[in-house]
């Protein structure tokens, strides 16, 4: 069905549509057209996600697919940056926790006509983010202005419908009914296309967008604001649009994994205690895989070694599966005295075994070159935190006290108001002074921290991070 003409009811302009028709003729013609191939299916182990069970999702050689689980939730992916990942790896806990058998689907990692667009615009999105933070013309002129006023535009999503469709040879082993849960928008587009029943598209950000429409999946949002502005469309177009019925969808609460909720109150209770008596305040870094905001990190991690030498402070900084940003960060410290820890995903979790029962100093630092490792390494340290400093992204929503940095791109600064706004983090410090003033708060005034711990339990009551959970629910059909 073709789902580029007509957008919710709202017709769109011919020549959006010839240009979204042109966009899909365009990686055709580069990578090939494969909609007649039979792709056949198997699964393998993801030892990093072992405590769920996940299964990946990958082409085979062999003349019939594997079967899928009874119990089967795909989760439906790419990988682009850590956000959608992380996502992806929440819906699957909740899926297991709830009884279900979660089988992982990267539509950017297969050797496919449609897989090779997504790595080459996800390519260009990466380039682009990175200009980003070195040029502040083009920051201000082009990238701010795109993320948040032309990735919102209805248009927007003519071609990426339009390209999505390439991505339907991958589905064609896929039984049709297995419940389907997206944490990117191509990948649940792409599940309607390959005529996929039971499809959620799970929209990660704040600030509603035409970017993360998928027509004929029932979308979820994690706040009332993005509901009301995806609910009425208002500002998708210079004129007023049809918007979506009750049906089509719901809000939910916040992507968070079981494992992290669990033993929440636990947690929050030894944050207090550690406040209470002056132990080391732990505080982890999430550097972006591109290294974004690069220099803002630079300038905190120069202001907390005096922290750290006082032993105020313990400073945890997962790179991620990057090396090179460490290597950089080294050169321009040259003193810097870290921990280790690089490709030693077990020694991270004896790490997190120790410090939930005892203390820590000094500065640790993080990398694994391997995806799942790299991310998870972050959601392992997070029980054992104090505070998490990262930009007002997908981590915006989870349950640890946050600092947030300067954002990267217009629509993530609707993720920090948020946070704000829920009282389980900062205000977004987008300066090196703000930043490193916040930090001096934060460490001289316990009680701004114990507040936030307070209030994380309280959201918790309320259901406030139980996305993970109501999006499995909703895709299974409870």
């Amino acid at each position: 069905m073709d789902r580029s003409s007509v957008i919710y009811g709202n017709p769109m302009p011919k020549k959006v549509v010839k240009k979204a028709e042109k966009s899909k003729a365009k990686y055709i013609k580069k990578y090939g057209d494969d909609s007649k191939k039979e792709y056949r299916i198997a699964f393998q182990d993801i030892p990093t996600l072992d405590y769920i069970a996940a299964k990946n999702i990958v082409f085979t050689d062999k003349a019939e697919s594997e079967k899928f689980d009874p119990k089967a939730v795909i989760v439906g992916n790419i990988r682009m940056g850590f956000g959608h990942y992380r996502i992806s790896i929440a819906i699957a806990s909740c899926a297991k926790a709830l009884g279900y058998h979660p089988y992982w689907l990267d539509l950017a990692s297969f050797d496919a006509t449609g897989s090779k667009m997504i790595r080459e615009q996800n390519a260009m999105y990466s380039l682009a983010s990175r200009i980003s933070q070195k040029s502040k013309l083009f920051n201000h002129f082009v990238w701010e202005p795109l993320n948040c006023e032309g990735f919102k535009k209805i248009s927007y999503n003519a071609k990426d419908q339009k390209n999505s469709e390439l991505l339907v040879p991958i589905f064609h082993d896929i039984p049709k009914d297995i419940p389907y849960v997206a944490t990117h928008v191509w990948p649940a587009q792409a599940a309607v296309h390959a005529g996929m029943t039971h499809v959620v598209n799970a929209v990660p950000d704040n600030w509603p967008m035409g970017l993360h429409l998928a027509e004929g999946s029932l979308m979820t949002v994690q706040t009332q604001f993005a509901y009301y502005g995806y609910k009425t469309l208002n500002g998708f177009d210079k004129k007023p649009l049809k918007g979506m019925s009750d049906d089509q969808i719901k809000t939910v609460g916040c992507y968070v994994d079981h494992e992290l909720l669990v033993d929440l109150e636990k947690d929050n209770k030894a944050r207090r205690d550690r406040l209470a008596n002056g132990k080391p305040l732990r505080f982890l870094m999430t550097v972006g895989g591109a290294g974004a905001g690069f220099d803002q990190y630079l300038a905190m991690i120069k202001h907390l070694l005096p922290y750290v030498k006082e032993k105020k402070v313990a400073l945890f900084i997962n790179f991620g599966d990057h090396v090179d940003v460490y290597k950089k960060l080294s050169e321009k410290i040259p003193g810097l005295k870290a921990k280790e820890y690089f490709n030693q995903y077990e020694e991270v979790k004896k790490l997190r075994d120790e410090l939930l029962k005892g203390d820590a100093e000094g500065v640790y630092a993080i990398y694994n070159k391997d995806i799942f490792q790299a991310v998870y390494s972050t959601n392992l340290l997070m029980r054992t935190s104090d505070l998490l400093i990262t930009k007002p992204s997908e981590l915006a929503f989870y349950p640890i006290p946050k600092l947030f940095t300067k954002h990267i791109g217009g629509h993530e600064v609707y993720g920090g108001i948020f946070g704000r706004e829920y009282g389980d983090a900062t205000v977004e410090c987008p300066t090196k002074k703000e930043a490193n003033q916040m930090l001096d708060y934060l460490i001289g005034d316990p009680d701004l921290l114990t507040q936030m711990t307070h209030r994380i339990d309280e959201l918790k009551k309320f259901g406030h991070y139980n996305g993970g959970y109501e999006a499995v629910k909703l895709a299974v059909g409870k």
